[in-house]
């Protein structure tokens, strides 16, 4: 009995601690650490802004127009890969290359590739200097290219990532639970780059990198912008995170698409972490401290969430206090189907939505999970709808 409890509690232990305890510890750390930022513009650097689409006639011309509308006085450019786009896409990124052939570069391939793969083509067409790697539903304010490049003035950093501020939500899907949940990994990823330098992944969204630091992406992986950023820390160079660089995103409403998009970057996380897992170690150096606490057991989650789940059902018929946490759980469980009856009489609760958000969601990485056993990994990826 006494395995079965320190199982049980060693598993609860790691889901507060994920969930919880370490946004709080690295938010209360940061209080004492001095924000060693640079603050200086920085215009002496080339910007390639690259961008690679597949099917995205729908805000493709809103993109370009918010990079072009940039406050940044240094040079820049913007090469756009387009993967084989069967829609309206091409027609429009090849009007805008005809209209500043000299800010704007277009490669049109015919052939599936996969974004990992566009990426490593895109940057042997393009100056070295700064990349700024974005998605073509994500868009600039006017100072956010500025605001991103001036922090490589310090040669100790290597990546940079954008704050990521999520438009439009409704409360008929699950929109608002992924508003604030990308609010908080923004703020998380800001701790651990003004404690440590080592965000743990940038959000593919937009986020800038020395050119000469951004790897050759290996064929099948599908988590590019995580691989990118634990590369660059391996180096020994800083990934931080500037809040006032600015972009903007629809957030997905339907947690169909969003469950498979998660799919796909879970079998995707696994497969970084059987690449990186030399950094694990030693536990209490900032960065492993992070990757284990940011990442790796909120990977294993949906694992933890079993065994406490059915140690829990076991120690429920030893004594009282057992049994009320097991009736705690079986309540949160259950709150799954109530949420899914409510949302068929179009009856929206909040609060119950982020319980059934969190438990679907580890699904999905327990899925992903078993889909990297498997060997089922693309790079070829389908754009996700976010419009509300």
């Amino acid at each position: 009995m006494i395995f079965i409890e320190i199982i049980f509690w060693f598993s609860v232990a790691c889901l507060v601690h994920s969930y919880f305890l370490y946004p709080v510890i690295i938010h209360f750390l940061s209080i004492f650490k001095k924000d060693t930022t640079n603050k200086k513009s920085l215009e002496n650097q080339h910007v390639t802004v690259i961008i690679a689409v597949h099917n995205e006639e729908d805000v493709i011309e809103k993109k370009i127009k918010s990079v072009l509308d940039t406050n940044y006085k240094g040079s820049f450019e913007i090469i756009i890969g387009s993967d084989a786009s069967t829609d309206k896409t091409n027609e429009i990124i090849k009007k805008y290359q005809s209209e500043f052939p000299e800010k704007i570069k277009v490669f049109i391939f015919e052939e599936r590739r996969g974004k990992p793969l566009m990426l490593n083509i895109l940057k042997e067409h393009s100056k070295p200097g700064i990349f700024i790697l974005t998605d073509a539903n994500v868009y600039f304010s006017r100072d956010t290219i500025s605001n991103l490049v001036n922090h490589f003035e310090d040669e100790s950093v290597g990546i940079v990532g954008a704050n990521i501020v999520n438009l439009q939500t409704s409360k008929t899907g699950i929109s608002i639970q992924e508003k604030l949940f990308i609010r908080r990994e923004n703020l998380i990823k800001y701790h651990e780059g003004k404690l440590w330098g080592c965000m743990i992944g940038a959000f593919g969204g937009c986020y800038a990198i020395r050119s000469g630091l951004l790897p050759e992406i290996p064929e099948g992986y599908s988590v590019e912008d995580f691989f990118i950023t634990m590369t660059v820390l391996k180096q020994g160079k800083k990934a931080i995170t500037d809040l006032n660089a600015v972009v903007y995103e629809d957030v997905s409403n339907d947690w169909k698409i969003e469950y498979k998009r998660k799919v796909r970057i879970s079998a995707g996380n696994f497969q970084n972490l059987k690449h990186f897992i030399s950094l694990l170690w030693p536990p209490y150096k900032g960065l492993s401290f992070a990757f284990i606490s940011h990442k790796v057991i909120r990977w294993a989650g949906p694992f933890f969430i079993i065994f406490a789940f059915v140690f829990n059902a076991v120690l429920a018929f030893s004594n009282t206090f057992y049994l009320i946490l097991f009736l705690i759980q079986l309540a949160l469980f259950f709150s799954l189907l109530i949420d899914f009856i409510l949302k068929k009489l179009s009856i929206h609760i909040v609060i119950l939505r982020f319980i059934s958000h969190f438990f679907i969601m580890n699904l999905a990485l327990l899925e992903g999970f078993f889909k990297f056993l498997k060997g089922e990994n693309s790079n070829v990826w389908q754009p996700t709808k976010r419009n509300q």
